[in-house]
């Protein structure tokens, strides 16, 4: 065989050797992502084939409701006398048994505490904005409204709430709609509300910036993901957790350029997931 053709048989036999090798880790990785289930991995239980055995359901347990004998008690923090509303010593005048008149007090009485919601009413401001005509030149100059008065007609801490009930809480439109009309009125519309949510994320973008931006830097971030409904549509939302802030984030997907956007591309000394 002529030396020509015996080298390029040899690298052909080479570059098939390594080929095959190639191909024979991809099947090992392709089988082993077979394997995965939500119960060896972070996949949802929804994306489990259908013959997936599941594991028995845990036996109901044989113990009662409630707290279970030799539990630590817990107690409700008691209201310190400055901040309550009222306080009155209830003493009795007489002995339950035979009727002996007391004199005297306790001097570590039972303290019983009931907190009440005060009514809630809106606090209404009017501005009358006059508007006058120039006898000099005939043209009209209304009045402006004063220094730190909305344009809007509801103030920030109606906004805050409301943007908080369509945000945070996740309440549909109608259902903040009707809450707020039931708790402190007037009627508001479901276009009002959804105004008011985008005011609100304008003032809230810049500080949730700055924080999304520090997150890059702290010495310990611990980092999560999961499923979030928005529009309709199937996003992400991401959360990065430091030793003093915490910092959502909803977004389109979960790849690792929006994990990049989150964490930043030179994570910080430790950074904590679940993967």
């Amino acid at each position: 065989m002529p030396a020509d053709a015996r080298t390029a048989l040899l690298d052909a036999r080479a570059a098939m050797r390594d080929r095959i090798a190639a191909l024979e880790a991809t099947v090992r990785d392709l089988q082993a992502r077979l394997q995965l289930d939500s119960t060896n991995s972070s996949k949802p239980p929804s994306s489990d084939p259908i013959v997936l055995k599941r594991k028995p359901p845990t036996p109901p347990s044989q113990r009662k409701r409630g707290g279970q004998p030799g539990h630590r008690e817990a107690f409700r923090a008691l209201v310190p006398p400055e901040k309550l509303r009222s306080s009155t010593d209830c003493t009795p005048e007489a002995c339950r048994r035979c009727g002996q008149e007391f004199s005297g007090e306790d001097p570590d009485p039972l303290i019983h505490q009931v907190a009440e919601l005060p009514k809630i009413e809106p606090i209404v401001d009017e501005d009358r904005l006059h508007r006058l005509a120039c006898p000099g030149c005939g043209s009209s100059t209304c009045g402006t409204l004063p220094e730190g008065v909305p344009k809007t007609r509801f103030g920030p801490s109606r906004q805050a709430t409301l943007a908080t009930l369509a945000g945070a809480y996740r309440r549909s439109k109608r259902r903040s709609q009707q809450l707020a009309g039931d708790l402190f009125g007037p009627s508001i519309s479901t276009g009002m509300i959804s105004e008011l949510a985008r005011l609100s994320a304008e003032v809230l973008r810049a500080p949730h910036n700055e924080l999304a931006t520090a997150v890059h830097t702290a010495e310990v971030t611990h980092a999560d993901e999961t499923g979030w409904r928005e529009d309709r549509h199937q996003n992400w939302l991401w959360v990065a957790v430091t030793a003093s802030f915490t910092v959502f984030t909803i977004a389109p997907n979960r790849s690792a350029k929006v994990a990049q956007a989150v964490l930043g591309t030179q994570v910080g000394p430790v950074a904590v997931t679940d993967r």
